[in-house]
């Protein structure tokens, strides 16, 4: 059996009830994992293909979902076999959008609630949506999604493949938080009429908190909690509670960023990059009314996925950051100080990242991309022997 199904089994008997992925099971019953190559401390073990993956996630009895551009989303089993999920929306595939992320409600051993990101076609061009649902799975590896429902979408609708960000992160105190990219339209991200280019948070039904920091000053503004952001494909919480987002600059200046209620990053009055056409754009540092990044990539990284790390598999790391790298074809480690970030690794993956999630069992999971000379592959990271 792959190393990898086993140590899933393990993590089966050990965390079924636990579904924040954080739980610890252990990873010394699978077959030895070979050494590390490339001087990177880490072996990498392949474990499956799949068509342009661009999220996953764990389901509280280990088994794994994964979504696909184009559509689909797929559950992976402790067994291997993967199955498929029915009752996914029909969605605008092209460029940067499709099926995106996929994450579980804070009670999903209860209440079975599971939520998608995708891009719609509608009147204007393309957006962003989030949609929420409850997953039925069967006795033969795979599953449906009933009563799939909308609760926020990108307004304007506006043209171009590309900025959706749309990725999804469910909070300590169970508020659900959504990037939106400025759909490379740049002025809307300044916009708080407009929900492109902005942090959104919402409760889990799609309403409003009323604790938001434009809570009472119309529809749309009461949604941000964050603006001034280009295109963010990565958001996760740390133990402490604060949340982390980055996203990718221009030609130049991706950002590793501390999201505080209210604040405005910036963008695209500021960057630590430039426009593509040359163009300069002021620094953050010549306006320190903006918030600034607390880590800048220049070369860029084109950062896509992000965990903060909790298990035991690798202790040294509990509380750092792990960010793939699309074009940077990496995987970036940052440090986490409090407030405080620093790149502290990058190992070359010889392929595009768009998805980081930590396993059950501990284990850091990858998926490449799928496009560019990347071939989709699902990878597990493990200790090297």
């Amino acid at each position: 059996m792959h190393p990898f199904l086993l140590a899933s089994l393990s993590a089966l008997a050990l965390v079924a009830c636990n579904s924040s992925n954080e739980s610890v099971a252990s990873g010394n019953s699978a077959a030895p994992a070979p050494a590390a190559q490339n001087g990177r401390p880490f072996a990498v073990q392949p474990v499956a293909d799949f068509d342009e993956p661009w999220a996953m996630t764990f389901l509280p009895d280990g088994r794994l979902l994964i979504t696909e551009k184009k559509g689909q989303l797929k559950l992976m089993g402790a067994d291997g076999n993967i199955g498929a999920v029915t009752g996914t929306p029909e969605v605008a595939y092209g460029g940067q959008g499709g099926l995106g992320d996929v994450v579980l409600h804070p009670d999903f051993a209860n209440n079975a609630r599971i939520y998608l990101s995708w891009v719609e076609a509608g009147e204007g061009g393309k957006g962003a949506v989030v949609g929420r649902g409850t997953l039925v799975l069967d006795n033969q590896g795979g599953g449906r999604i009933d009563n799939l429902e909308v609760i926020w979408r990108q307004e304007p609708k506006v043209s171009g493949n590309g900025h959706f960000s749309h990725r999804i992160a469910f909070s300590p105190d169970g508020y659900l938080f959504i990037t939106s990219g400025e759909r490379q339209k740049f002025d809307p991200a300044q916009d708080l009429n407009q929900n492109l280019g902005k942090v959104v948070r919402l409760t889990d039904a799609g309403g409003v908190p009323g604790d938001n920091p434009f809570y009472d000053q119309g529809r749309i503004k009461s949604q941000i909690w964050s603006y001034g952001h280009r295109n963010l494909l990565g958001i996760a919480f740390a133990p402490d509670g604060k949340l982390w987002t980055h996203e990718m600059g221009p030609a130049g200046g991706d950002e590793f960023n501390l999201i505080e209620k209210g604040s405005n990053y910036g963008y695209p009055i500021v960057s630590n990059g430039n426009h593509y056409d040359g163009r300069d754009i002021p620094d953050h540092a010549t306006r320190p009314e903006f918030n600034a990044p607390e880590v800048t990539w220049n070369p860029v990284i084109s950062p896509a996925g992000l965990i903060i790390y909790t298990g035991a598999m690798f202790p040294a790391w509990k509380g750092n950051a792990f960010i793939g790298g699309l074009s940077g074809k990496a995987l970036v480690r940052v440090a986490i100080d409090g407030t405080r970030a620093r790149e502290a690794e990058r190992w070359d993956m010889g392929a595009r990242i768009r998805e980081v999630e930590q396993g059950p069992d501990g284990a850091i999971l990858l998926l490449e991309d799928g496009g560019q000379e990347s071939e989709g592959r699902l990878l597990r990271l493990t200790p090297a022997s």
